[in-house]
């Protein structure tokens, strides 16, 4: 849970946002396992027991997503994905060249600091140049299905090149 409080608070929170907490939903209650689990963990958390049902409450039924608009949203879903796997692979190749990307190195830092070390990728620039389009899918803002496409296939050639490189 910590991971995904840390990735959500690194990746997606805004300044004005606040806190996040994290959420553990579980069949049946056991303390102890609750307990271990969040011994070492400052931020805050809740733990609860739930109910599977198979069925969806009739209140809900008309708040699902239609297909139209689950599969309008998913190459942004797609975006936030790969952006993740990339600033991911930017620090370990930045690690494996003797750099200290640090905690906090987003991407433009990554990206200069690996030039600065004449280790700059060499599908940087087509890369940086669809980054504006997949910060503005992680913030929320509308993006074209053709552009979220054409920025996805960039954003996964150049990571599966930072891929390479780091394997090297």
């Amino acid at each position: 849970m910590n991971f995904y409080l840390s990735a959500v608070d690194e990746q997606l929170r805004h300044p004005d946002d606040g806190p996040s907490i994290g959420i553990i939903l579980c069949k049946s209650r056991n303390e102890l396992i609750v307990e271990y689990a969040l011994r070492d963990t400052a931020k805050p958390m809740g733990v609860s027991q739930y109910r599977l049902s198979t069925t969806l409450p009739d209140q809900f039924q008309s708040e699902r997503p239609t297909l139209e608009e689950f599969a309008r949203e998913l190459p942004y879903l797609s975006l936030v994905a790969v952006r993740i796997e990339i600033e991911r692979a930017l620090r370990l190749l930045m690690t494996s060249r003797g750099l200290e990307p640090g905690r906090s190195v987003g991407i433009g830092r990554a990206l200069r600091e690996l030039k600065e070390s004449g280790e700059v990728p060499s599908g940087t620039e087509a890369f940086v140049r669809t980054l504006a389009t997949m910060n503005e899918a992680v913030h929320g803002i509308e993006v074209e299905p053709a552009v979220a496409t054409e920025a996805l296939r960039v954003a996964s050639e150049f990571l599966a090149e930072l891929r390479r490189l780091t394997a090297e």
